[in-house]
């Protein structure tokens, strides 16, 4: 990890906060729980203890893996419904194969991302390839929920591939982080990921000792989740570790900094940075979807049960 990065940072170009930034303070800094998800794959629940006014236009973000599986161990899910946000699969490590009801769907790897707008609904489904289960082998990726606003919720479905080559590399000042902007724009640089919610999406690589201090848009919340390290958040550098996440409040400029010392599978801090515009709406969420009112949901689950969010291609059987 990562599968994405470059020799020499200090090529790329550079982000630098200015100088009268207003630094964000650190609001919470969370643990996530592990749990299992689809067949039985194991997650970090990235967003649990996090209130909800902290995390809009965000839904949710499990962590999958980091595991090495044995030969026969690999898990997915099975298919199921979706309607009225966006996930977003982000693979470090590992292969996963991803297949919509609505056409949409490939195989994604090591620095790849898989953006799907449900909108008004489909069904997919995720699995790992059938060599990765005969083999066994490294997997290690993370899948985010992003809503959608009310008039946005029943547009038609879409697929993004997002080849890991796509994303856009910068640095900062001394060229101590490495940022891959998978969606919004940056500071002035956008990333490839096209999005229905205004958000930003970064995986920052931070060297030992190096302090990174970010510009950051000041109509957009600010997350931080740490995927593999040690190190501190905000001025006041709180700790933070593997499967924590810090959430910052106001400001225009948010720090991170690595410790001296990393381990050694993983030696550098490695952070999903993340902001969006909060909606600001009524939110209804039950299982695969989210809507603004309970009538909402109960239409949804409905439509599902009637077949009008697709049907499971016949090459796959029911």
């Amino acid at each position: 990890m990562p599968a994405v990065t470059v020799e020499n940072p200090l090529t790329l170009p550079r982000v630098v906060a200015d100088a009268d930034a207003v630094q964000r303070p650190v609001l919470a800094v969370t643990t996530a729980p592990s749990g299992f998800e689809g067949e039985g794959f194991p997650v970090r629940r990235a967003f649990a203890g996090i209130n909800y006014k902290h995390l809009d236009p965000f839904i949710m973000m499990d962590q999958m893996g980091e595991v090495e599986y044995a030969a026969g161990e690999p898990k997915g899910t099975p298919w199921h419904p979706h309607r009225g946000f966006e996930t977003v699969t982000y693979i470090i490590d590992g292969t996963f194969i991803h297949q919509d009801s609505n056409g949409g769907g490939g195989t994604i790897t090591n620095g790849d991302t898989q953006w799907m707008t449900a909108g008004s609904g489909l069904l997919h489904i995720e699995t790992p390839p059938e060599s990765l289960v005969m083999s066994g082998g490294l997997f290690h990726g993370l899948q985010l929920w992003v809503n959608l606003p009310a008039k946005d919720k029943m547009k038609d479905p879409r697929y993004q591939d997002i080849r890991g080559g796509q994303v856009k590399l910068l640095t900062t000042g001394d060229g101590g982080a490495l940022l891959r902007v998978i969606a919004g724009d940056f500071d002035g640089h956008e990333g490839p990921g096209i999005t229905h919610t205004p958000i930003t999406m970064i995986h920052a690589s931070v060297r030992p000792g190096a302090e990174v201090t970010l510009p950051w848009r000041e109509e957009y919340n600010g997350l931080a989740y740490v995927l593999a390290g040690r190190g501190t958040v905000g001025t006041d550098r709180q700790p933070v570790r593997t499967g924590q996440t810090a959430v910052f409040g106001a400001g225009s400029a948010l720090t991170l900094r690595a410790d001296e010392s990393q381990d050694a599978h993983a030696p550098d801090l490695e952070v999903v940075l993340l902001g969006g515009k909060p909606l600001r709406e009524p939110m209804a969420h039950y299982g695969p979807f989210v809507m603004n009112t309970r009538a909402e949901l109960q239409q949804a689950f409905e439509d599902f049960q009637a077949g009008r969010l697709g049907t499971v291609p016949a090459v796959h059987g029911m």
